[in-house]
């Protein structure tokens, strides 16, 4: 009798320990990671990165991760915050040696319809390329991306999350990129007021639809009909034609940052500069690649009657540097502020996918 209790108990033993494991065997996990576009066009994303849920979230644990800096203090999230549309409130943010930027950190979302390159000077080529840059920036989080690795390949939750994601817990500088890519282009903003009033969903108020209007007119001089010419560079779903362009911020003495040119090398590019995307402009302030306006009212007061002449300036604003430039009175700023306002997606800027508080519920060791 006495030996058949002692088998028992060490058969519930055994059971036990099976089921209850607590170093659960990492494997690799394809399941798609699925996205709805909601009106938007699909993407072309990149054949060789399929999104999968475990890629994402690799991705997501990377970007909230201060180790990816050199003294543990800085993550990607520290400069691009959820609440600033995935951007940084500051002129210049301040990297860990406690130094500031040379631009403003551009805002993250819709990169999966980026083609043109990233950056304000799109000296990368890609998203996955992009997401190494700040590691290795010494006014940014100034770390190497060998002691990354070292770093992350001393962590079993990263270890068994890049089995999960690649099949197996090599750690790389390009898996890394991969993995970010792969979570930012899940970033998307579709839910705007805008975007519902385009679904039918909702009605735009006076003042936003006169701001509509005068957004997606063209100034004529010899009409009485007005029109701010917004559309010609932030037209499309996305609101930007994703090219580089000199909006005439200074006269050609005063270009201080060369821009796209420092990468072609032609000065035919000195002071053009990606053009951003408009959605969420009133979260993603202060505005231009050197944050001088504060304000959106500032922004446009610039393209009313700021623009200044320079060898590369667009062609597309020869009305703004026209004297008088494009006539807009107080009524007509008030109005297209509030249709910009409209561009704000409350669903993307509070939502828990993106937000760390969702990493560490979901996050496998």
């Amino acid at each position: 009798m006495k030996f058949y209790s002692v088998l028992i108990i060490i058969t519930f033993a055994l059971v036990f320990f099976m089921t209850c494991n607590p170093e659960e065997v990492a494997q690799l996990d394809t399941t798609p990671y699925e996205i709805n576009y909601a009106g938007f066009p699909n993407p072309d994303l990149p054949a060789d990165n399929p999104l999968t849920k475990a890629g994402v979230q690799l991705g997501r644990m990377l970007f909230y991760e201060k180790a990816m800096s050199k003294n543990g203090t800085q993550a990607c999230a520290d400069c691009h915050r959820q609440s600033d549309s995935f951007s940084d409130s500051l002129k210049f943010s301040i990297g860990v040696e406690k130094l500031p930027g040379k631009r403003q950190a551009m805002p993250i979302f819709n990169l999966a319809w980026h083609y043109n390159g990233m950056f304000w000077d799109g000296r990368s080529p890609t998203v996955r390329d992009q997401a190494l840059k700040p590691i290795q920036d010494p006014l940014e989080m100034n770390e190497t991306l060998q002691n990354v690795v070292q770093k992350l390949s001393k962590d079993k939750k990263y270890t068994n999350q890049f089995i999960r994601a690649f099949g197996d817990d090599l750690i790389t500088p390009e898996r890394i990129g991969l993995a970010i890519e792969q979570f930012e282009f899940t970033m998307i903003s579709n839910n705007s007021k805008f975007d519902r009033w385009k679904r039918g969903e909702v009605q735009l108020t006076a003042e936003e639809e006169r701001g509509r209007v005068l957004f997606f007119s063209e100034f004529n001089p010899g009409s009485s009909v007005k029109g701010a010419e917004c559309f010609h560079c932030h037209g499309n779903h996305n609101f930007t034609n994703d090219d580089f362009m000199n909006n005439g911020l200074d006269i050609e003495s005063g270009i201080a940052d060369d821009g796209r040119s420092k990468v072609t090398g032609a000065l035919a590019d000195k002071g053009k500069f990606k053009v951003p995307s408009l959605r969420n402009i009133a979260q993603s302030f202060p505005y231009m690649h050197d944050g001088r306006f504060k304000t959106l009212e500032e922004v446009i007061d610039h393209y009313n009657t700021g623009v200044k002449p320079s060898n590369s300036v667009d062609i597309l604003l020869q009305y703004n540097l026209q004297p008088g430039g494009l006539k807009l009175n107080a009524t007509d700023k008030a109005d297209l502020v509030a249709f910009l306002k409209t561009l704000t997606d409350e669903t993307y800027l509070k939502n828990e996918a993106f937000k760390k508080s969702f990493l560490a519920k979901e996050q496998m060791s």
